[in-house]
């Protein structure tokens, strides 16, 4: 991740959105008022995170629910903004409190956004601290840390570091963490049916 202004400016989350260039192939994110280049996601990261996000679309087809799991977009939290791996959407939420969706592809608001993923880099700590924080903040009811490379500290996801699946649940406004791993099935409030292990997300990129 790289820092893209020298200048001490503190950007607002809608002069960032005037800032970003259209066409030029990079990402970039808002965090606290500053503007960052995300690094380039590898192979793997674009297999794990295609292939989540394929497993949640058919189990949305299959039960019918009124979701969406858009190609782009970008979540407003305050002075920050954030391009998740994989995104969930209420369609009835969005249509309802989204008035900035159809034009820039902002969601503005947590309770549109009933499960959130983002598929850990090497910029391991902004899953686990900021985006976090953030995620919880905007009172997400879900918010799934994928490390299938075991890349987080030994705090997050235990001594020996292992490939983990961190799921946080919104519970009394504060996040509560169930991690799962190998052939631990993976349990979803947004997905109580779902039947999918962490194994098979870690093999996805293989």
């Amino acid at each position: 991740m790289t820092q893209t202004q020298t200048e001490s400016k503190l950007y607002t989350f809608d002069e960032f959105i005037e800032w970003y260039p259209e066409n030029s192939g990079k990402r970039y994110e808002l965090h606290n008022g500053i503007i960052f280049e995300m690094p380039k996601p590898t192979g793997t990261h674009s297999d794990v995170a295609g292939f989540i996000a394929g497993i949640l679309f058919l189990e949305i087809l299959r039960l019918k629910l009124p979701y969406s799991i858009p190609k782009e977009c970008v979540v407003k939290v305050e002075n920050a903004s954030y391009e998740p791996d994989v995104i969930v959407l209420d369609k009835n939420q969005v249509a309802n409190k989204e008035n900035r969706w159809k034009k820039e592809s902002i969601i503005n608001s947590g309770s549109s956004i009933p499960l959130i993923i983002e598929v850990v880099s090497t910029n391991w700590s902004d899953d686990y601290a900021l985006k976090l924080d953030d995620y919880e903040y905007l009172a997400i009811p879900e918010y799934w840390i994928v490390d299938y490379f075991a890349l987080g500290g030994r705090k997050f996801i235990g001594n020996p570091k292992q490939p983990t699946i961190s799921v946080y649940q919104l519970i009394d406004g504060e996040y509560q963490v169930t991690q799962f791993r190998g052939d631990d099935r993976i349990v979803s409030l947004t997905f109580p049916e779902l039947n999918l292990t962490a194994q098979q997300i870690f093999d996805a990129g293989l």
